[in-house]
């Protein structure tokens, strides 16, 4: 009996010890996605400083150059092109006014063509996906952190205006190195603001959003000038908020 009682006390330590770190992480999960909620909340009317992906770039940047700076001016929603606004929607996220952050035709395909690749090769990340992403997380590819973007965007969605992501994933994008935000991208590829882009220019921007680094002021190759075309065509069906 005593060894059996031994046994006994001991299970329940185990799982009172299981159950204290459950609990614990459960309250660590909490705890970082009210973080998180709060954050989004402030950002319903006081823009950020910064991004988590901009906090990255940086850091890189000044791993080789110390005084390295990034290019970056927030401009409010009205003082940018509208045709920029409707090259990224065209070029990024065509049913961006319709759906509640996730496009599931969008992600049903690409899996469907990831799968007969073999690999990743289309990604179907919505404007609010990709906003959640530069906001707060690392640029690592995870399952956890594919599901922390998803509970990001369902936050961005319900607390958010449409127009007021559009505006934040327009001031935070990258299109450069150390190139941040619409005014930056504006200045640094044509010399000129955000509001006076044309539909050319904002159709050149959305087109290199994938891969901004690649690209360097007046640079173009047959396949930039091939998708500038596609997104023109795009643009006048394209609706903003």
């Amino acid at each position: 009996m005593p060894a059996a009682a031994g046994r006994s006390r001991a299970s329940r330590a185990v799982w009172k010890a299981f159950g204290y770190l459950l609990g614990s992480l459960v309250l660590a999960v909490v705890i970082v996605q009210c973080w998180f909620y709060a954050h989004v909340l402030w950002w319903r009317v006081f823009q950020p400083a910064d991004t988590a992906f901009m906090e990255a770039r940086l850091e890189r940047l000044r791993a080789k150059d110390p005084r390295a700076k990034l290019a970056h001016q927030w401009v409010p929603y009205e003082r940018i092109s509208t045709q920029l606004k409707r090259a990224v929607v065209a070029a990024e996220d065509a049913k961006f006014v319709g759906h509640e952050g996730f496009d599931w035709d969008a992600i049903s395909k690409a899996l469907e063509k990831n799968e007969k690749k073999g690999r990743v090769v289309s990604g179907a990340s919505t404007i609010s996906q990709q906003l959640a992403k530069n906001l707060f997380l690392s640029g690592e590819r995870s399952w956890l952190r594919k599901g922390q973007e998803a509970v990001i965007t369902w936050m961005l969605e319900s607390t958010l205006s449409k127009r007021r992501i559009l505006e934040l994933y327009l001031n935070f994008a990258e299109w450069g190195e150390g190139v941040f935000g619409a005014q930056a991208a504006a200045r640094y590829h044509f010399g000129i603001d955000a509001a006076a882009l044309s539909a050319p220019q904002a159709a050149y921007l959305a087109v290199i959003l994938p891969s901004p680094r690649r690209y360097g002021p007046g640079r173009s190759t047959p396949y930039i000038s091939r998708r500038i075309e596609t997104i023109l065509s795009r643009m006048p069906a394209a609706q903003i908020p």
